[in-house]
């Protein structure tokens, strides 16, 4: 009997230490991911940077799943520095003071299979770099509007922006797009054509009409651009918030 006892007295103890030490098959919380916001601007400077840094920030904080770290220096883009990246996101303008080792560090970490994302002026960037219109899918060709518009949802199917339903109205600086490689791009947003006035003075139009928000494959990589993004409303708005974090979770192919 008194072994009995000693031996449900060891067992209650097993127990306590194994309750103390945690749940069974319990797991710690995978460290996040992080994303790399660079916004260097070496043309024209777009006052909502610091508003969508914070947005972002907090975007990250909501999904649990990234950090956002946001610096304008060109000399984080070194093959080690990118390491600790799952993707890239640029808010630019102008041709950046990258050198060609800094470019092929960029190109080399999205061919490999990591993320790449524009927001609006990242089409204005990078005039001069052709490897940049392969990788992005196509250059800004001018803002003839800036107002409320309405834009299509061009494909529906799309997990990134299914939620929108056919369409949404957006009052924004809306892009015009050329070089654009519409074969090589999924578009998901799409001008409404018949929200505007086509014969204003520097409307441009083309067979694939005025797409907004796309992705796109690059080597093993993935891409997404929006051009919406101009307006700190825009950034406020919780559909484009949503837009952004589904287009940032996959990129990470999350």
């Amino acid at each position: 009997m008194k072994e009995r006892i000693v031996r449900r007295r060891e067992f209650i103890a097993l127990l306590g230490g194994a309750a103390a030490i945690g749940p069974f098959g319990a797991r710690a919380e995978p460290p996040r991911e992080r994303i790399l916001y660079f916004t260097h601007s070496a043309g024209y400077r777009h006052d909502v940077i610091p508003l969508s840094r914070e947005i972002l920030t907090q975007l990250g904080k909501n999904s649990g799943v990234f950090d956002v770290t946001a610096t304008e220096d060109p000399s984080e883009f070194s093959t080690g520095n990118l390491q600790r990246y799952a993707a890239v996101m640029f808010y630019t303008s102008g041709e950046l003071p990258m050198s060609g080792d800094q470019k092929a560090a960029l190109l080399n970490f999205v061919r490999s299979g990591r993320g790449f994302l524009g927001v609006h002026s990242a089409t204005d960037t990078f005039y001069n770099w052709p490897d940049y219109l392969d990788l992005v899918g196509g250059y800004f060709n001018g803002h003839p509007w800036h107002q409320a518009v309405t834009i299509e949802v061009a494909d529906r199917s799309d997990p990134l922006v299914a939620f929108l339903g056919n369409s949404l109205q957006v009052a924004d600086e809306i892009y015009q797009i050329r070089d654009f490689d519409y074969r090589g791009s999924r578009v998901l947003l799409r001008l409404d054509p018949s929200s505007v006035d086509l014969g204003k003075t520097g409307v441009h139009q083309r067979s694939y009409g005025w797409p907004l928000a796309w992705k796109r494959s690059y080597g093993e990589g993935r891409v997404f651009y929006t051009a919406l993004g101009h307006e700190a409303s825009v950034w406020r708005d919780a559909r484009y918030q949503q837009i952004l974090t589904n287009a940032i979770l996959w990129s990470m192919r999350r």
